[in-house]
């Protein structure tokens, strides 16, 4: 475990840190490395065409970094800025072609979490991280879930669990037009959800498997759905008779925020299965939901 200013320190070197933010833990380097950031593609044994988020410390820093700042722009970093709302501008020549999967957009965005933000002020640049876990597993929301993940390979800040406790939403402002990339906890109504990417994908997490335990997920609509009573079940209304069940809060952001630490539990378990129980529909749970669809894919 280390310190801020030790961390920031890693990072202008170019090395690796895992540090905490209000969504997840992310796996940071340097954003204007890109030696560093190849680091963290070699560690996650994350493809080239996943592009990365870009955390800075302010609307100031993330203005530096891209080419373009709309009115749109500024009315959302207004708004969700320090928060789990990542945007998608046509980036500046300084931010690396590996870092954006070649692509000629970033995503960009202020973390909420007050080491987070400390760590970006002190390093002195601004750091692209990933969540910090292998690529398709589960995201991490603790340091202990990062060490179980990575041993001593990388170190780690441990600022507690994470609050939101699932990825970004990621919306694209380019070209003038709004559009989802990603769902997540904030829910933007008039945001509609983007076609199914080619190539290179323009935001991070948007694979049909992602965010996955080792163990078999299912996702069922109810305990009449359940393979047999070996597994574990996880369920915000209708218990069923398994082997193991988790009962999850009926609100969404406190179910979110204990999603992945409750799917870590039963995943260290070794179940034969892990089925959910289908989230109730409206756009508060829709980012819940897709974590849940890739999950299970």
């Amino acid at each position: 475990m280390i310190d801020v200013p030790e961390a920031a320190e890693i990072i202008r070197g170019g090395g690796l840190v895992a540090f905490p933010t209000e969504t997840v833990y992310g796996l940071g380097a340097n954003a204007l490395d890109a030696r560093a950031v190849a680091k963290i593609f070699e560690l996650k044994g994350r493809p080239s065409t996943s592009p990365l988020i870009v955390h800075v410390s302010s609307i100031e820093m993330a203005r530096r970094y891209v080419t373009d700042w709309p009115p749109l722009a500024r009315e959302l970093a207004q708004k969700y800025w320090p928060g789990p709302l990542t945007i998608v501008l046509p980036k500046s020549p300084e931010i690396p072609d590996i870092v954006t999967a070649g692509l000629p957009t970033v995503g960009i965005r202020v973390p909420a979490n007050p080491i987070a933000h400390r760590l970006i002020e002190e390093a002195g640049v601004p750091i692209a991280a990933p969540s910090a876990n292998r690529f398709m597993h589960l995201s991490p929301t603790t340091a202990e879930h990062v060490r179980q993940e990575f041993g001593d390979a990388v170190e780690v800040i441990d600022g507690g669990p994470a609050q939101v406790g699932i990825e970004s939403t990621v919306v694209s402002l380019v070209g003038g037009k709004l559009t989802l990339l990603r769902p997540g906890m904030i829910s933007l109504g008039e945001i509609e959800a983007a076609a199914a990417p080619q190539g290179a994908h323009p935001a991070p997490g948007m694979h049909q498997r992602h965010y996955s335990p080792r163990t078999r997920l299912i996702v069922v609509e109810g305990p009449k759905q359940l393979p047999d009573r070996k597994g574990a079940y996880v369920f915000w209304k209708d218990s069923g008779i398994a082997s193991r069940s988790v009962r999850m809060p009926a609100h969404p952001a406190t179910y979110a925020a204990r999603l992945y630490a409750v799917l870590h539990q039963l995943d260290e378990e070794n179940w034969p299965w892990i089925a959910v129980e289908a989230p109730p529909e409206g756009p508060e749970w829709t980012g819940i939901t897709d974590r849940l669809r890739r999950a299970a894919s």
